[in-house]
């Protein structure tokens, strides 16, 4: 699902930076420290921020130090990082129509949700 995933999107972001956007899409202010976004995505904190730098680079998310404690980085996602976010997770609904023609609606909802849920889990790289 998620090869599938990343060659269908077509908007220079693949399955792994899906699931970063979307957790940092999740909080009010749009931002988490880096540690708590890599155990989301079950990865290392070096991991996290393999994964972050590219992000940056093309200004998906921003990343800088948090103003009451010095020790940690914080990550948080960009106005284009949002937009991508929005476009990927309309090709995930019509993914998930063509992978599941026949079911209803809330049917690919709840399986939308669970895709995100599993593969904050079980991340591939």
């Amino acid at each position: 699902m998620a090869k599938k995933f990343n060659f269908g999107m077509g908007n220079g972001i693949g399955f792994n930076e899906f699931l970063i956007l979307h957790y940092l899409n999740q909080p009010k202010n749009h931002e988490l420290r880096r540690i708590d976004l890599a155990d989301q995505i079950a990865v290392t904190a070096s991991g996290i921020t393999r994964m972050l730098v590219p992000m940056e680079k093309i200004g998906l998310v921003s990343t800088g130090p948090s103003e009451t404690d010095a020790r940690v980085r914080l990550v948080q996602i960009s106005d284009s990082g949002r937009e991508k976010y929005e476009e990927a997770l309309e090709r995930l609904e019509l993914l998930l129509e063509e992978v599941m023609p026949t079911q209803k609606k809330e049917d690919i909802q709840r399986c939308s949700d669970l895709m995100l849920e599993i593969g904050g889990k079980f991340l591939i790289k």
